[in-house]
């Protein structure tokens, strides 16, 4: 029996949305930013370059030692 049920109500208008602040930096803020941002390059760099990124020399043994240690 649908017909006795409630109608659903209708919905509320949508509100816009408010327009964000601003985000002009000065030249000081932006000189400090790129600083900082050349800072964490450096130390990037300085980690990256003790990373082991070429193929070892040295042959693996693949023999199998026995008992009498040959």
């Amino acid at each position: 029996m649908g017909f006795l049920s409630p109608k659903m109500p209708s919905l509320p208008p949508v509100q816009p949305l408010p327009e964000p602040p601003s985000n002009k930096l000065t030249a000081e803020e932006e000189a400090k930013i790129q600083s900082e941002q050349a800072a964490i390059a450096r130390r990037r760099k300085g980690r990256a370059s003790t990373i082991l990124t070429s193929p070892l020399v040295d042959e693996a043994t693949t023999e199998k030692k026995t008992l009498l240690g040959m």
